[in-house]
């Protein structure tokens, strides 16, 4: 064990023999995936930092989710969508508890750094570095370890603000164009900005362990929430710049085609309709046993957007008229771009996701031994396949484990605790 700063900075050289040495703890082993070997360790909490860290999990790292022993994540057993959300975004890892603000806790996370090469935090700004933890404290002694921190902000005016989800989504323009017109802006329906700087945040640390597989050096990347969200609305920007004009809120529409948005049916469904060219817009009239594609007033598109709102109300009149299933068969039939909007208990039936064996059932953390569907990792490749999910973990569930797999015995690990770090 190594207890103090000179053990610690010493530590370093060894990293490679100890990672070696204690191979066979890593959950991913000999599992062809492309991060197989990798060890991740989560200083995360709620969706960005889990998020991320669950998206390396899906190509085969070792995630260790580092949880205080009172509590743990802040979404453990906070309400029905907290605890969803935990068991969906921290399925695939480990967890282990550390109290870093005790030393002999501090000891046993830099012994465990030795043997890691990804560290992902969405502590608030200046929490890591309180801790000793932050990215300049680290490199001192793991000049070769990616580090990643989600935050609010980059570096600028901006980055000791208090940030969520909706704050990024309220900066970034986002919720001004969601919604409809004359009614307030909302959010979007799921954590969009969490999610984007986690994609991001994912994205990073690939390219930042390729870079170190050249160089032998490692990097801190910074993932925020807030540009990364700008970044979803760049062609929105581009637009607003290049003809001065600012989009407000537009449904399920958008300005570029006619029609486009959503169409209440006769059995009270609302489908999306959406064709996109031409030879779509006239299959859809014709499905539609309507001779609007012969109209001079929707001829061409620039004149199906002059004339938008007749144009719907003449569409919305036939689609009420007929239920949702017939509807969208028709026009699939003849290739118009179309859906019915599902509820949620809709898309965890649909007959599609279950025959590409897109969920993966997790048993949930919360000690009530039930198991739920949730999402696997969507893309699929020729070079490996997607891992067999694991239950997302209880809190400390595999405490004993890791340290045992760092030379800790028994009266090391009573040790740690009677410390009040573990």
């Amino acid at each position: 064990m190594s207890g103090d700063s000179a053990e610690r900075a010493n530590s370093a050289e060894s990293t490679e023999t100890a990672a070696d040495a204690t191979g066979s703890a890593t959950a991913s082993a000999s599992s062809g995936l492309p991060l197989d070997g990798v060890r991740v360790l989560e200083l995360g909490h709620i969706i960005a930092g889990p998020f991320c860290s669950m998206l390396l999990a899906d190509l085969g790292a070792d995630v260790i989710k580092v949880e205080h022993p009172e509590g743990g994540d802040l979404i453990r057993g906070s309400s029905p969508v907290g605890n969803s959300s935990f068991n969906y975004v921290n399925r695939d890892k480990r967890s282990l508890t550390l109290d870093l603000k005790s030393d002999a806790a501090l000891d046993a996370f830099f012994d465990l750094l030795d043997e890691t090469d990804v560290v992902v935090e969405n502590y608030a700004p200046g929490t890591a570095e309180r801790l000793g933890i932050g990215y300049e404290q680290l490199r001192e002694t793991h000049p070769d370890l990616v580090y990643c921190s989600i935050k609010g902000f980059n570096p600028g005016p901006y980055e000791s603000y208090p940030a969520l989800d909706p704050i990024a989504e309220a900066l970034s323009g986002l919720m001004s164009v969601t919604g409809h017109e004359g009614m307030p802006p909302v959010r979007s329906g799921t954590s969009i900005a969490d999610m984007a700087a986690s994609f991001y945040g994912a994205i990073a640390v690939l390219g930042a362990l390729y870079r170190r597989d050249r160089t032998g050096e490692g990097s801190k990347v910074t993932a925020p929430l807030f540009e990364s969200t700008v970044s979803m609305m760049g062609y929105w920007l581009a637009y607003t710049e290049a003809y001065d004009d600012v989009p407000g809120p537009m449904g399920a529409s958008h300005p570029n085609w006619a029609p486009y948005d959503v169409f209440e049916t006769a059995d009270d469904e609302w489908v999306f309709i959406g064709p996109s060219g031409e030879r779509q817009w006239t299959a859809l009239c014709e499905a539609l046993g309507l001779d609007l594609h012969e109209d001079d007033r929707f001829d061409t598109l620039p004149d199906r957007r002059e004339n938008l709102d007749e144009l719907m109300d003449l569409l919305r009149a036939e689609c009420e008229t007929l239920p949702a299933a017939d509807l969208v068969a028709g026009l699939r039939e003849v290739g118009v771009p179309v859906a019915k909007v599902n509820s949620m208990d809709e898309v965890a039936a649909d007959p599609h996701l279950r025959a590409t064996d897109f969920f993966t059932e997790v048993e949930t953390a919360e000690g009530t031994s039930r198991s739920v569907s949730v999402p696997r990792f969507p893309v699929v490749a020729s070079g490996f396949d997607r891992p067999d999910s694991t239950d997302p973990p209880k809190l400390g569930e595999h405490t004993e484990a890791i340290l045992s797999s760092l030379g800790y015995d028994d009266a090391d690990i009573d040790a740690l605790r009677r410390a009040g770090g573990g």
